[in-house]
C-alpha cells in the first residue's frame, strides 16, 4: 500500500503482503526463495530439463526469484515462449509476474499495464480466481500512486470474487491490504483495525506464518497512527522477529523505518539511528528503491535534528535521487491515448467523406452515358453529399464543444489548454500556495448507519455548496476523498492574496455548515465540520492511469491535512505560515505548539474574525 512519508510528498510502499498469485507459497520470501531460485537457475542454464517443462521452469523462476531484475527477465522470457507455444495459462502467469517485478522495481505505469493485459486475458477465458488476484495487485499499484478511489474499488472487486470462490488465504490478503489503505492513506486506523482483526483470525486459522507476520506489523502501524506507541512497538517487534525467521526483508525495511520514527519521537537518537541504518542496508542489499528512498529520508531527518547539516543534506540527496526513480506516476500514456482516439475519429470522418466523393464521381461517369436522367440523379447526389457534409461538420463541432467542456470540468483552464496544444502536461512547482482541508465530525459513525442514498445525498448537499464557494473566490477544488474536501489557492495562476481568499472561503464554508445544522429539517443528516489551512510550496500536475485528474503534492499538503485533523468542530485552524500572511487583517487565537504525528510540535492558530 502507499502512504505519505514524513515531511515530503514522496510516496513509499507500505509493507504489503506479497499477494498476487499465491498458489502454494508466498513468492517473495527472500531467504527461502533465493535457495529455490539458485537451484532453478542452474537447472535452466544447463538445459537439463525436458522441453515440455520449459514453461513450468520459467514460471517458477519468475515467481520465486528474489531479485526483481532477474524476475523481470524470466517473466519476459516466459511471455515470449508462451506466445510461441500458444499457452494462455502461462501467458497469464507471465503478465502477472512481470507486473510484480516492475512494481517492486518502482516502474508503476509499466507494471499496471502488464496487470491489465492479464485482466483482459483472465476475463476472456473466465479465469475468475486469477482475475481476483490481479485485482489485488492492481489495487496495490493504485495505492502506491495515491489513487484512493481506484484502490478501494479494486480491493472490493477482489474481495467479492475471492469470497465467492472460498479462497480464504487470498480473501484474508485482500482484507489486510484494504485495512492498510484505510489506516495509512485515509487516516482511519479504527476502521483498519476491524479489517485486521478479521484477516488476522483467518491467517491464524490457516497457520499462515507470513500472513500473521504482516498482520502484526500492520496492527502495530495502526496503533502508531492512534498514538499508542508502546502497543505499536510491541506489535512491530513481533512482526520483525517472524519476518526475519522467514527471510522476508522487504517489509522488515518498512517496519525498521517505523521503529526508527518511534524512537526519534522519544528523542532516543542512537536507537532511532540504528533502526534507520539497518533498514537502509537491507533495502540496498535487495535493491528496493522505494525503501532506499524512505530510509535515506529518515536518516536525513535524524541528522538534521542532531544538528549535523552536512550528513542530513547528503542523505536527503540520496532520498531525492531514489524518489525520482520510483515516482513515475505520469499521465503521458493517457494523453497519448486521448490524442490517438481523436486522430482516429478524424481519420474516420475523412474516410467517410472520401467514400461519399467516390460515390459522387461514379454517378457523374454514369450520368454522361444516361444523359438528362442521370444528370438529375447527379444533382440529387450532390445535394445529399453537401447536406451530409454540413450535418457531419455540425456534429463534429458539437462533440468538440462537449469534449472541451468536460475537460474544463476535470482540469483547470490553463492545464486543459496545455493538454490540447501539446498532448501532455508538465508538472509545475508553485512557491506559495494555500491548501485547505475539511472533514466532517463523526462521519464514519453516520456512514455505518445511514442508507447509501441518504449518505450520498448528505455529502452532495455540502460539497455542491463548497464548489460554489470555491468558484466565487477564485480557488481551485483539487479532490474529495470520502467526507474530506481539499482545495487550493494560488494555482494554476499564482496570486498574491491566495491566503486571504482561502480564509474568506473557509468562513463561508463554516457559516454554511452551521446554518444547515440549525435548519433541522426532518430526515436530513447534518454534521459539524473541522477546517485546517496551511501555506507553502507544492508541485501540481496530472496523475492517473485510466482516469486522469489534477492533483498537488508536497509537504504543504501533509501539513494542511494535519491542521484539519488537529482542529476542532466549527473552528478554522491555521499554521504559522498562513497566520503570518493574514494576521494584519484577522484576529487570531494562538493555540501554542500542538503535537502532530510524524511532525513534532507545530504552532497553530484559530482564526476568530476579520479586524
Amino acid at each position: 500500500m502507499a502512504l505519505f512519508c514524513k515531511k515530503t510528498w514522496v510516496y513509499c510502499k507500505k509493507a504489503v503482503l506479497p499477494l498476487g498469485f499465491l498458489v502454494v507459497s508466498f513468492p517473495m520470501i527472500y531467504g527461502q526463495n533465493r535457495t529455490i531460485a539458485d537451484s532453478l537457475e542452474i537447472l535452466y542454464n544447463t538445459g537439463a530439463f525436458a522441453k515440455k517443462d520449459r514453461l513450468q521452469l520459467l514460471g517458477d523462476l519468475a515467481k520465486n526469484h528474489p531479485n526483481p531484475e532477474k524476475s523481470l527477465h524470466y517473466s519476459e522470457e516466459l511471455l515470449k515462449t508462451a506466445k510461441e507455444l500458444g499457452s494462455k495459462q502461462y501467458l497469464l502467469v507471465g503478465y502477472r509476474e512481470k507486473g510484480n517485478s516492475l512494481r517492486l522495481k518502482g516502474d508503476l505505469s509499466e507494471g499496471l499495464a502488464s496487470y491489465f493485459k492479464g485482466v483482459k486475458l483472465a476475463s476472456d477465458e473466465n479465469l475468475n480466481h486469477d482475475l481476483g488476484l490481479l485485482y489485488i495487485s492492481i489495487a496495490h499499484v493504485y495505492s502506491i500512486m495515491g489513487n484512493h478511489s481506484n484502490t478501494i474499488q479494486y480491493y472490493h472487486k477482489a474481495i467479492g470474487i475471492l469470497r465467492e470462490l472460498n479462497d480464504s488465504l487470498n480473501y484474508a490478503n485482500a482484507l489486510e491490504n484494504l485495512g492498510d489503505e484505510y489506516n495509512l492513506n485515509m487516516a482511519k486506523p479504527d476502521s483498519a483495525l476491524i479489517f485486521f482483526k478479521e484477516s488476522g483470525a483467518l491467517f491464524k486459522a490457516l497457520d499462515s506464518k507470513i500472513g500473521m507476520a504482516y498482520n502484526l506489523g500492520n496492527i502495530g502501524l495502526a496503533y502508531a497512527q492512534l498514538g499508542q506507541n508502546s502497543m505499536a512497538e510491541n506489535k512491530i517487534s513481533e512482526a520483525i522477529i517472524l519476518l526475519e525467521a522467514l527471510g522476508d526483508y522487504y517489509p522488515i525495511c518498512v517496519y525498521l523505518t517505523y521503529m526508527s520514527d518511534i524512537y526519534m519521537q522519544r528523542n532516543d537518537w542512537n536507537a532511532a539511528l540504528g533502526y534507520a541504518v539497518k533498514s537502509l542496508n537491507l533495502a540496498e542489499q535487495y535493491e528496493l528503491k522505494d525503501q532506499i528512498s524512505a530510509a535515506n529520508l529518515q536518516l536525513s531527518e535524524l541528522y538534521g535534528k542532531k544538528g549535523n547539516s552536512a550528513e542530513a543534506l547528503e542523505y536527503y540527496k540520496q532520498h531525492i535521487a531514489y524518489k525520482d526513480s520510483v515516482k513515475n506516476i505520469t499521465a503521458v500514456q493517457q494523453m497519448a491515448n486521448m490524442r490517438t482516439n481523436y486522430e482516429v475519429s478524424q481519420k474516420q470522418i475523412e474516410v467517410d467523406l472520401l467514400n461519399q466523393q467516390q460515390k459522387t464521381q461514379r454517378i457523374i461517369v454514369i450520368a454522361t452515358v444516361i444523359a438528362l436522367f442521370l444528370i438529375g440523379l447527379l444533382a440529387f447526389g450532390l445535394y445529399r453529399r453537401n447536406r451530409y457534409i454540413r450535418k457531419t461538420k455540425k456534429i463534429i463541432e458539437q462533440e468538440k464543444d462537449r469534449s472541451e467542456q468536460l475537460l474544463l470540468n476535470i482540469l483547470p483552464e490553463e492545464t486543459a489548454a496545455e493538454l490540447k496544444q501539446n498532448g501532455s502536461v508538465k508538472a509545475k512547482k508553485f512557491e506559495s500556495v494555500t491548501v485547505l482541508f475539511t472533514d466532517f465530525e463523526g462521519f464514519t459513525h453516520y456512514a455505518e448507519n445511514l442508507p447509501p442514498e441518504k449518505l450520498v445525498e448528505s455529502i452532495d448537499y455540502y460539497f455542491t455548496k463548497f464548489d460554489e464557494i470555491m468558484e466565487k473566490h477564485g480557488l481551485e477544488k483539487i479532490k474529495t476523498v470520502g467526507d474530506a474536501y481539499m482545495c487550493a489557492g494560488g494555482l494554476p495562476f499564482p496570486t498574491k492574496d491566495h491566503a486571504y481568499r482561502m480564509i474568506r472561503a473557509a468562513f463561508e464554508i463554516r457559516d454554511f455548515v452551521v446554518a444547515a445544522k440549525m435548519e433541522e429539517k426532518l430526515e436530513e443528516t447534518r454534521f459539524n465540520i473541522r477546517i485546517g489551512i496551511h501555506t507553502g510550496p507544492v508541485v501540481a500536475g496530472i496523475v492517473g492511469t485510466k482516469k486522469f485528474s489534477y492533483d498537488i503534492w508536497g509537504d504543504t499538503v501533509n501539513v494542511a491535512s494535519r491542521m484539519e485533523s488537529a482542529s476542532v468542530p466549527g473552528r478554522i485552524n491555521i499554521s504559522k505560515n498562513t497566520y503570518d500572511l493574514i494576521k494584519s487583517d484577522y484576529t487570531c487565537e494562538y493555540r501554542g505548539e500542538v503535537q502532530v504525528k510524524n511532525r513534532g510540535k507545530i504552532k497553530m492558530y484559530f482564526v476568530d474574525h476579520c479586524i
